[in-house]
């Protein structure tokens, strides 16, 4: 347990985080690890009539009824193929679970300052207001995506 916490201690001291990759075509996303909490594949989706747009519906997750969240059309996306399979990443915000629903999940990165750049300027509008930064990796954008904002959606229908 002693060596976990030095661990910790030391990432946060070196400004290291680490970030679950997910995957909506060929764009990757990253979500912070701490306000993941589960990882899977979503069944039993139940629409919900007069939904916005970005909700897919609900699902039953342990037990828990919650809003799956389509990350595509939160992004402005087309939906993908019928019968595509996809992952679900369940997120929590204050007393709500949410499923984010992906193309698809990846590994877990540990990332430092060193690769690290503001939201560009030019990143499509509705990607910037969900960003809180971008990685550059290896030839290949990580855009981080501020998971408040992103789940943040029906306020911003009531408004």
């Amino acid at each position: 347990m002693q060596a976990a916490n030095t661990n910790a201690a030391e990432a946060s001291l070196s400004g290291e985080r680490d970030y679950v990759t997910v995957f909506v075509g060929d764009a990757m996303f990253g979500l912070a690890i701490e306000r993941v909490h589960d990882v899977f594949m979503p069944s039993g989706i139940t629409s919900v009539p007069l939904a916005p747009r970005e909700i897919v519906g609900l699902i039953n997750l342990r037990g828990r009824v919650v809003t799956a969240l389509c990350l595509r059309r939160r992004l402005g996306l087309p939906d993908r193929e019928a019968g595509a399979t996809c992952m679900a990443i369940g997120l929590e915000q204050g007393s709500e679970t949410f499923a984010l629903v992906t193309d698809g999940v990846g590994e877990v990165l540990k990332l430092g300052p060193e690769t690290c750049e503001p939201v560009p300027i030019n990143l499509d509008a509705r990607w910037r207001d969900l960003a809180s930064a971008v990685h550059r990796l290896d030839g290949r954008l990580l855009v981080i995506l501020d998971i408040t904002a992103l789940l943040a959606f029906g306020e911003a229908l009531a408004a």
